[in-house]
């Protein structure tokens, strides 16, 4: 009897993913697909559309895991290899404060725009129009890569010879924000308030308000995360570049406390009648319908929630509102009971404003902004990018709907590592995290924030050093030789830095010759008094907090361990636990003497 031959785990996987595709009816995978390929899966290359003209557009998948995966752009080898010697080798200097200020148009200059939709009908088959879109959207990546300045790594903006910052490649995606646009009345354009410059496109701004002529508001959100002077000033300069729109203030989880500082983690759950701005922002879209629809539910709603508020009291959260047949604008069905004909978009139909998009970056606080302005949990949130996958509609009134659309990272000319300190770049793909702490740490002073010992070299410090001194101080070790773990370490750091405990924000052109102004403004004043409003700390309610998941408790399990096991490394003004009073064999030890 023939031996049999060994039959590895490895070859197992195999033999399961090849059954899978047989079932699928999909082409054998090749030597680089798998789940260790660091190209990315099978199901994320198979979404990638064909920029060669001339080759035949496969049929579409019965399913597909990765359709509405996020799919950026990264550096090549050479580039993160370039990074990673600079992070080590590159002494680090604290810029002044001017080099907080960022243009807009360094950001998002001339020349780039973002896949538009092209024109159809209803009279097209699904087909068509998948085979439309995908040639359109191929066209544009085509345009964009010729559109590449000829100049070096050197002559480049980027250091590493690249114009364009990673983008959105991933069609379904693009398809969920043209659809967004497409159903909505009113766009509502989520900025983060710690670096609008970065959250809003002008081909956008310009394609809402021009060529679909709808009313588009801008949500400055998250504005505790800044000082009430650098939010006027972006306000002021918004409302300049983009005359058409309105610019709202917004906070899902108000909180009051020191602007400079390690920041302590903000609890979660509940508080949704605290959020600062519904009322600026149902002021907002009052001054765009004008008569034509009328509102008075939702401010009844909102005044209902203030009186609960105001008594201490939390609002009851409330079951999700419904269309009432024809002001809700339901088109499924005639008086009669039968199917009706599809209808293109038609402004305030029956009086009824449809629907309000939330549209915006990645992790720029959409999926927290509908939650308050619901005054529940109604779409699940997370601290990583990419959270939402598809739109989602929700009624907040029966003539009031919201819809919120995935996350997308538009072409721009960013510094990638603002992209990741801004929670646009999912920090767990991260192949080189150091040149964004290197970023972050030649603008913040990281070593007296996080009380770092200095290196063993007295020249200065490195983005290395300061990975490395993290490592050593929170205790993060390589599993097999023991070693400081530097790269846990970086993430570690960029996401205190996403998660605004670490507040790197930016400011508008001439800011710092302003200053005074804009502290003494009447809107700074204004809008500080608003959010102490808010603050629990003031009005006495629940501790602040976001709608939580499963997903994001698991992934912040064990950093919060950590916090609460390290008494040595909590914040200056942390309440401690009392102190055991059991005697400790090691109290006479030092610290370096462990």
């Amino acid at each position: 009897m023939p031996r049999k031959r060994p039959f590895s785990a490895k070859r197992k996987k195999q033999q399961l993913r090849d059954r899978r595709e047989r079932k699928r009816g999909d082409p054998p995978a090749g030597p680089d697909s798998g789940p260790g390929s660091r190209s990315g899966s099978r199901e994320r290359d198979s979404d990638a559309v064909p920029v060669e003209t001339g080759d035949a557009v496969p049929p579409p998948r019965r399913y597909d895991p990765g359709r509405f995966r996020l799919q950026l752009g990264g550096p090549r080898a050479e580039a993160l290899a370039r990074r990673r010697r600079r992070a080590q080798e590159e002494l680090l200097e604290l810029l002044p404060e001017t080099a907080l200020e960022l243009d807009p148009d360094a950001i998002y200059g001339p020349g780039l725009d973002f896949p538009r939709r092209p024109p159809w009908s209803f009279a097209m088959s699904p087909e068509e129009l998948r085979v439309r879109e995908e040639a359109a959207f191929g066209a544009f990546l085509r345009t964009l890569r010729e559109n590449q300045p000829p100049e070096g790594p050197e002559e480049s903006g980027n250091a590493d010879g690249v114009d364009v910052a990673p983008f959105e490649h991933n069609l379904e995606t693009w398809r969920q924000l043209w659809r967004v646009l497409e159903m909505s009345d009113i766009i509502l354009l989520i900025m983060d308030a710690r670096h609008p410059a970065l959250n809003v496109p002008p081909a956008l701004a310009a394609h809402v308000t021009r060529e679909l002529g709808k009313g588009l508001i801008l949500i400055l959100n998250k504005v505790d995360l800044t000082s009430p002077a650098v939010a006027t000033a972006w306000s002021h300069l918004l409302r300049r570049r983009f005359p058409a729109a309105r610019v709202v203030p917004f906070s899902s989880a108000p909180r009051h406390g020191p602007m400079t500082g390690l920041q302590r983690r903000q609890r979660r759950g509940g508080g949704w009648s605290r959020a600062v701005g519904p009322r600026q922002l149902l002021e907002a879209c009052e001054s765009i319908v004008g008569e034509e629809v009328d509102l008075s539910s939702w401010r009844a709603r909102l005044e209902q929630a203030e009186a609960a508020a105001a008594r201490g009291e939390e609002e009851e959260e409330q079951p999700e509102e419904a269309g009432d047949g024809a002001e809700a604008g339901d088109e499924d069905e005639d008086g009669d009971g039968s199917a009706a004909a599809p209808r293109q978009w038609e402004r305030y139909r029956h009086g009824v404003l449809h629907t309000l998009g939330c549209v915006g970056l990645p992790n720029a606080g959409k999926s927290s902004v509908l939650n308050a302005l619901v005054g529940r949990g109604a779409v699940s949130v997370s601290r990583a990018p990419g959270r939402t996958r598809y739109f989602q509609t929700h009624f907040l009134t029966p003539r009031v709907r919201l819809c919120d659309c995935p996350g997308l990272v538009f072409p721009s000319r960013a510094p990638p590592a603002l992209q990741v300190l801004a929670g646009v770049y999912p920090i767990s793909q991260l192949q080189e995290p150091y040149s964004a702490v290197g970023y972050l740490a030649s603008r913040l002073p990281l070593p007296p924030l996080l009380n770092l010992r200095p290196p063993s070299a007295a020249a200065g410090w490195t983005a290395w050093d300061i990975c490395e001194a993290w490592a050593e101080k929170r205790g993060y070790k390589t599993a097999k030789a023991a070693r400081n773990d530097v790269y846990r370490a970086a993430n570690s750091i960029l996401r205190l830095a996403a998660e605004g405990r670490l507040r790197l924000c930016l400011r508008p052109p001439g800011y710092t010759t302003q200053k005074d102004v804009w502290e003494q403004h009447p809107e700074t004043v204004a809008l500080a008094a608003l959010l102490e409003q808010g603050d629990p700390g003031v009005r006495g309610a629940a501790p602040p907090g976001e709608g939580s998941t499963e997903e994001e408790e698991e992934d912040d399990e064990q950093e919060e361990e950590e916090e609460g096991n390290s008494a040595e490394e909590a914040e200056p003004g942390e309440a401690m636990p009392p102190a055991s009073t059991t005697l400790n064999p090691f109290a006479l030890l030092g610290e370096d003497e462990c």
